[in-house]
């Protein structure tokens, strides 16, 4: 247990995280859409933090209830079959082939809705905690696609080749330095955005959990590349410049 708790990730490191970058953009930028966004961003990880918890804990109403409808459901069974047999032994009924075919039928039947009823109840929790993951790890996935959105116009290559802007070009008032700290910042927004997807399935490994934090994560890997390149042609501008 020690080694396996040394390599999971810390949700309050996270939030801090989340909250110094809030104070970088905030400071570098102040009254700018990713600044709010960023808070935004820390709201969500506080969240997570309280989310992931309460869900990698057990739920006890529900355990309790499905453990009790389960042995009601077994008890009935199990009372239902004994007097049936009793039934049939008093009234002498002498089962033949057709007889016995039916009433195995009937049995398999029966059975066949109890084991459904049985693994609903299973299932119930994983099933309440799996949707109440979802819909997090859904907005975990929206605030990716709006850090993607306020990187879009952010066009390093608008620097090194000049040209006529149209009427609805965007506006470009940002120094070089200015661009690549923009750029860095939606960068670790997109990280953090991860690694909070991450919180969920770190204790509760549900398949269907696990495949939607990875989509995530495969998402923000994409546009943090995208970001990447831009500041790799904005690094190769200014080092042309120096040279």
């Amino acid at each position: 247990m020690p080694i396996r708790r040394q390599f999971q990730l810390d949700a309050d490191k996270i939030v801090d995280t989340a909250e110094i970058l809030a104070r970088r953009i905030h400071e570098r930028f102040p009254g700018a859409g990713l600044s709010a966004l960023c808070k935004e961003l820390v709201e969500i990880s506080r969240q997570a933090r309280q989310e992931a918890k309460r869900i990698a804990r057990p739920i006890g109403w529900v355990r309790t209830l499905s453990y009790l409808v389960i042995a009601a459901i077994i008890a009935t069974l199990v009372y239902s079959s004994v007097l049936i047999v009793i039934d049939l032994g008093e009234a002498g009924v002498d089962l033949r082939g057709p007889e016995i075919v039916q009433l195995a039928e009937a049995g398999l039947n029966d059975l066949i809705l109890v084991g459904a009823a049985i693994f609903f109840f299973v299932t119930l929790e994983t099933r309440l905690k799996r949707r109440r993951a979802l819909g997090a790890l859904h907005e975990l996935r929206s605030i990716a696609h709006v850090v993607d959105m306020h990187q879009l116009t952010k066009d390093p290559e608008r620097m090194r080749i000049t040209g006529p802007d149209t009427k609805s070009s965007p506006k470009r008032t940002m120094t070089p330095f200015e661009l690549s700290r923009y750029l860095d910042y939606c960068g670790e927004m997109l990280s953090i955005t991860g690694k909070l997807a991450a919180l969920y399935a770190q204790d509760f490994a549900d398949t269907q959990v696990v495949t939607a934090v990875n989509d995530i994560e495969n998402l923000t890997s994409g546009l943090s590349r995208k970001i990447f390149q831009k500041l790799t042609i904005l690094y190769d501008r200014e080092e042309g410049r120096l040279k």
